[in-house]
């Protein structure tokens, strides 16, 4: 094993293509190369939809049974709910006792959050500090290696600040975690800004052949390609962009085919549907599985949740210890 990762997903229900691609693919691999822990942040969901807490159990429920169906094995990772290991929140809170207010509000996630939400000014204390939230997630295990996207550098570099000043204010006691970035860059949505639940513009990994073939059906392709025998530019792209990501045996011919005219954009749609929608048959097969049985998904995150606490109480101790917050 090469060291020991962290990495979380809030729990918004179903996992669309770019969850698939920035983060869950990854998880699978990883699993043979390293001590893993997926957790299950739904405090982080309560950063932005506290009004919808009614929604986590549900949601929660399908995101796991993506994850198992996915390829996570229990049997090589430790998979958890970060509500049900409360040492998550009091290192946070142990934390934001020495981030520096200028840290968090300079985040650029958070102002991107903040603009595609619609929250203006009206932004709580939760998100303001979720980077802090974030990092004790990942430092509590003493993790080495994050897996994420560029858009979270950002992040994992916060959290190698947060532990380098604990680190000098007290006791080398956490590692300074290293970022493994993705291979696919964020992949936009089928109306090519980010895609994102909120804007309604996702391609749900569970989705249906059918329902794969509706969404890519109305997906942007190049605007400059009005006319059946137009020359195409692919490279602009959002259905090739897809090509080269999930047909990779094809997209070189498609490309071809586009510049010179001999392919028009619903036949390129035609064969993207039917390749993701063979992609993921096997996937799907799972899912109706784990549907079927919940009990396991839920014996799962409860004997995870309490392996993962088991460490997590040990970190914590260390930490008050070094803090002089430790009166035993």
């Amino acid at each position: 094993m090469k060291g020991i990762i962290f990495s979380g997903m809030r729990p918004t229900g179903k996992l669309h293509l770019g969850n698939y691609l920035g983060a869950l693919e990854n998880w699978v691999k990883l699993q043979k190369e390293y001590k893993c822990y997926f957790g299950v942040v739904d405090l982080h969901a309560l950063t932005t939809d506290y009004d919808q807490a009614d929604e986590l159990k549900e949601n929660i429920s399908e995101m796991l049974i993506d994850w198992f169906s996915a390829g996570i094995d229990p049997e090589k990772s430790t998979v958890l709910i970060q509500s049900y290991v409360p040492e998550h929140a009091e290192l946070h809170l142990l934390f934001s006792m020495i981030t520096p207010l200028p840290w968090l509000e300079r985040n650029p996630v958070l102002k991107e959050q903040v603009r595609d939400l619609g929250l203006k000014e009206n932004i709580n204390y939760g998100l303001l500090g979720y980077p802090v939230l974030m990092a004790a997630d990942i430092l509590i295990y003493k993790s080495n290696a994050v897996p994420v996207g560029e858009d979270q550098l950002h992040h994992i570099e916060l959290t190698r600040e947060i532990a380098r000043r604990f680190n000098n204010l007290y006791q080398k006691i956490f590692p300074l975690p290293q970022a493994k970035l993705t291979k696919i860059p964020r992949l936009a949505g089928i109306d090519g800004r980010r895609m994102s639940k909120s804007l309604k513009n996702t391609i749900s990994i569970s989705d249906c052949p059918e329902t794969i073939k509706e969404k890519v059906k109305s997906m942007i392709t190049d605007p400059q390609k009005i006319r059946l025998n137009d020359p195409g530019h692919p490279d602009i792209c959002i259905v090739f962009n897809y090509q080269k990501i999930f047909n990779q045996d094809q997209y070189k011919e498609i490309s071809i085919g586009c510049k010179s005219a001999k392919l028009g954009c619903v036949e390129c749609k035609k064969i993207l549907a039917q390749t993701l929608a063979n992609k993921f048959e096997g996937f799907r097969d799972k899912r109706k599985y784990f549907e079927k049985n919940p009990k396991i998904i839920r014996e799962i995150v409860i004997e995870g949740s309490k392996k993962a606490r088991n460490i997590a109480k040990k970190t914590l101790e260390e930490v008050k210890k070094a803090m002089k917050i430790d009166y035993e």
